[in-house]
Parts: structure tokens; sequence; C-alpha cells
């Protein structure tokens, strides 16, 4: 194996052990193991876990924006946002535990509200902000802070999805699903202009 493909399975059994196991499991001795290397040659890949945890991390950003992109972003800001929308909560329910790690954990590195966003560095959340934009531009949605709008949206949905998670919302999928509908719907109509 080259250099980086030993990074990309070593990356790739983090992962797995992460699904699998949650965060708490990922060790630099057990992907090692799974891998089949020393752990100290890990460390000519990834200076730290840290790093590994990351790098993973942002791996999976690249995935949620795969499933985003999935759906046709066509129509109304409405039909636009609900189709981001499923493809978040897709996301949530294929890869769980990546899902609480990548969003409902601290983890250093992390972007944050408000800098990081405002200089665009959310690939999941620009399309959103863009969106709003276009649509305050256009006036048919109130003007307002593009970024302020667009985060308390997906902490909106973010928060259904971690209730749900958590059981509190007592519903088949199908029917969670059409709750959130409804819910973000309620939340567009006070947007608009």
């Amino acid at each position: 194996m080259t250099s980086s493909k030993t990074a990309n399975h070593i990356a790739r059994a983090a992962l797995a052990i992460l699904e699998k196991h949650g965060p708490e499991a990922v060790s630099m001795r057990r992907v090692a193991k799974d891998v089949g290397i020393t752990p100290m040659a890990i460390y000519h890949h990834f200076p730290s876990r840290e790093v590994l945890l990351n790098t993973v991390a942002d791996r999976e950003f690249a995935k949620l924006l795969a499933r985003i992109q999935a759906h046709p972003l066509r129509g109304s800001v409405e039909a636009k946002l609900l189709a981001v929308m499923e493809g978040y909560v897709d996301y949530a329910f294929a890869q769980p535990r990546i899902f609480d790690f990548v969003f409902s954990r601290p983890r250093p590195g992390a972007r944050q509200f408000p800098k990081d966003f405002r200089k665009r560095r959310s690939p999941t959340l620009n399309p959103v902000a863009d969106m709003l934009a276009e649509e305050m531009k256009k006036g048919l949605l109130k003007r307002g802070d593009v970024w302020e709008v667009a985060f308390a949206l997906w902490a909106h949905v973010h928060g259904y999805v971690v209730l749900y998670r958590a059981g509190r919302i007592n519903l088949s999928e199908r029917k969670f699903r059409e709750l959130l509908h409804r819910s973000l719907r309620r939340f567009l109509h006070g947007l608009r202009a």
C-alpha cells in the first residue's frame, strides 16, 4: 500500500469503529490493529487521534453534502429547503453515531457560528444561505441576516432529529418526516415577506 492508501485505510477503519461503537472507542491502538499495522505507524499519517477524527469528520461532511445534493433543489424556496432537510435527515438515520459525533458533541476544530459560517466554511450550510439570500433579494422572504436565518433553520431541523433519536418523539420514521415537513413549513411561513 502507498502512503495515501494507508491513510485512507486508517481513516476507513476509524470510521467503522466510530459508527459501530462511538468516538470513545476510537483509539490509535485499536485502529492500528484493525488496519494490520503497528500503533506507531499511524502517527506517520495522523499525528494525533484528534487529527484522525477530524479527518473522518471532514470526509463525512462531504458525504452529507452528497446526500443533500441527491435531492433536486428546484421549485419554491420551501421545496428547496425541504429537499436539503431530507438529505440531512437521510444522513442522520443512515449514520447515527457519526451524525452524533459530527453535529452533537464538542469537537476540536469544529466550525463555529458565526465566524466560520460567515467565512463560508460550511459546505452544507452555504447552499441554504445562498438560497435564502436569493429569496430575500427577490423580496419573497423578509430581509435579515442570512447566516442567522440559515443557522436557525438548521438548528430547527437538527433539534427535531436529536429529539427523535433520543426517543422523545414517538412516531414512525415516515410520520416523523411528515411532522418535520409541517414544522419547517410553519417556520418558513414566518419568514415570508
